[in-house]
């Protein structure tokens, strides 16, 4: 099992969502954002949508990927990111 779908309450806007879990009782977190991103910030003409959300995501924080492409309406797409897991170190 790969992903497991969790309801939220439907709130206009941006969101951050810290998720805990426990898998074969270990805790894990996991940390996401839902970005409001608007058509008039596109640097490109509106008509092309595809390119003003490849630019959008592109640009976005690096600690950041991508995680969902939520539904657009005529002003705005919102966006879901998911934190990027941090690789520890080895000690040695």
């Amino acid at each position: 099992m790969k992903s497991i779908a969790i309801e939220l309450p439907n709130i206009a806007g941006e969101h951050e969502i810290e998720v805990d879990v426990k898998i074969n009782g270990k805790k894990t977190s996991y940390y996401y954002k839902v970005e409001i991103f608007r058509w008039e910030d596109c640097e490109e003409p509106r008509e092309n949508r595809v390119e003003c959300i490849k630019q959008m995501v592109t640009r976005y924080d690096e600690e950041w990927a991508l995680a969902h492409i939520g539904m657009p309406t005529e002003e705005f797409i919102p966006i879901t990111f998911q934190k990027k897991e941090k690789k520890l170190e080895s000690l040695a």
